[in-house]
């Protein structure tokens, strides 16, 4: 039985670090990464970084030092950036889906997404879920 407690508490673990990242120490992060992000972003100020299924996460800016959050691939390719927004910045459309389909939820955070080509989309953080919007605030997925 010990055994089995034990396997669980890792595979919970590792599917939460895997699932929402690792903090790493800087001195970890490629060159690469560290080159792309002071390129792109030179104002990022304080950065706090993570690792996510094999890329690498620069996180800064505002109270919770997550105002920005942008991705990089281990070679330094940009893959997204996800600037902090006010719950009523979602596009209206988005709004209407989680009042209808969360009712009584709480909004506890809200993103706007920038990919690599410039496509934009919106991220809520309802119930412990993440839900996705498109441009116009049509949903896209959970």
């Amino acid at each position: 039985m010990k055994k089995i407690a034990t396997s669980l508490l890792f595979f919970s673990t590792l599917f939460l670090v895997t699932a929402y990242g690792q903090d790493i120490k800087a001195d970890k992060v490629p060159a690469p990464v560290k080159s792309a992000l002071v390129k792109k972003y030179p104002e990022a100020k304080g950065v706090s970084w993570e690792k996510e299924d094999g890329n690498y996460e620069a996180n800064w800016g505002g109270k919770s030092g997550e105002d920005n959050s942008v991705q990089f691939t281990p070679s330094g390719d940009f893959i997204e950036i996800v600037h902090a927004i006010t719950v009523n910045q979602l596009p209206p459309a988005a709004l209407t889906y989680i009042k209808s389909n969360y009712k009584g939820a709480k909004i506890k955070e809200a993103g706007k997404v920038t990919d690599a080509k410039g496509k934009i989309t919106y991220e809520a953080e309802v119930n412990k879920k993440e839900l996705v919007f498109d441009e116009n605030g049509n949903f896209v997925k959970k």
